[in-house]
């Protein structure tokens, strides 16, 4: 008998529902822990015993932690919200901070919650020159990261770890590099690129690049980080680096579909972007293109996941399958 449930928070997103049938797949029960009125969790396998709720009310949590006598549980806090806007959004840090605060909370007061693994992000540390690799970091300093996102990440990791030393939790955190792959029904920002460049809605790049990881990838690395992960360690989970245009051609070469014609040098991106923030300041609608954007294709992107493949056996397959995955998944599901 399997006494162990793995509590999954974000289960609905991209990264938790490929997390959850990852578990299902090697058959470990799997809770869902998923906001109220999101549509996504009609594509959660039956299997997965779905709670609803909302990080920021830690009484929302109760039923999601509790179990039967002699149960065991792992959590992994994948729940948070994501925003290309760098500016400054209460709500981000409610969810991202206070709702860790709860999760940990949580974890804390069920003696039966064997550990936790916190899915943090690569923007929560600190950019390096461009010849360096990035690595994982013990302090986490808000002056040194970009974007309000970036800022909620870094001081939710460091309450994680200050919880570990401090309080005796029983955790570990995974920094993430961008996400794509299939089964992205919400159409994150990275799949809506992707799709873009398929249907040749993208005539026009910006010429940086990206740290992008399959999605499999990821949820196999945060398993084993439940797993293998030691506690008050990070891993990072990265991938090569690859440049807007060699991802354009690949496309171009696998699909035939029309490659990017022209990419605009990251200062006229940054100029072109911060014209459209003020723009869509006055009139209330996102800008297509900001200045947190431009800067993930402008900065450091090369991050040293070693450490994941020495402790985790973390693996990530070559970025020209993912986007054949990618792509025939978006075609059969009626996207492109």
């Amino acid at each position: 008998m399997n006494n162990v449930v793995y509590l999954v928070t974000g289960a609905a997103g991209f990264l938790g529902s490929n997390i959850c049938a990852q578990l299902l797949a090697r058959g470990e029960k799997v809770r869902a822990f998923v906001l109220n009125g999101d549509k996504s969790v009609e594509y959660l396998p039956q299997e997965v015993e779905i709670f609803y709720g909302d990080l920021c009310n830690k009484k929302s949590l109760r039923d999601f932690f509790k179990v039967d006598e002699g149960i065991e549980t792992i959590c992994i806090h994948v729940a948070s919200v994501v925003t290309v806007n760098p500016n400054y959004r209460k709500l981000v840090l409610d969810v991202n901070v206070g709702g860790t605060e709860n999760i940990v909370d949580m974890c804390l007061e069920h003696p039966e919650c064997r550990n936790l693994v916190y899915v943090s992000s690569t923007g929560a540390i600190p950019e390096r020159p461009h010849n360096e690799l990035i690595k994982e970091v013990a302090e986490f300093d808000l002056d040194k990261v970009v974007g309000w996102y970036s800022k909620s990440k870094a001081m939710a990791t460091n309450n994680v770890f200050t919880a570990v030393k401090e309080r005796g939790l029983k955790a570990c955190v995974v920094y993430p590099t961008g996400i794509f792959g299939p089964n992205d029904y919400a159409l994150s920002e990275t799949t809506s690129t992707i799709i873009k460049i398929i249907k040749g809605d993208m005539p026009i790049g910006i010429d940086g690049s990206f740290n992008i990881v399959d999605v499999r990838d990821l949820a196999a690395g945060c398993i084993a980080a439940a797993d293998k992960g030691r506690v008050g360690e990070g891993y990072i989970l990265g991938n090569e680096v690859v440049k807007l245009k060699k991802l354009s051609k690949i496309l171009n070469k696998s699909l035939g579909c029309k490659p990017i014609k022209m990419y605009l040098p990251i200062w006229l991106a940054e100029f072109i972007a911060k014209r459209m923030e003020k723009r869509a300041a006055k009139s209330g609608e996102m800008p297509m293109m900001t200045t947190f954007s431009v800067y993930n294709l402008k900065r450091n992107n090369r991050f040293d996941y070693s450490k994941a493949v020495k402790e985790l056996g973390y693996k990530v397959r070559p970025i020209e399958q993912t986007l054949i995955d990618e792509a025939n998944w978006l075609r059969d599901n009626g996207f492109i």
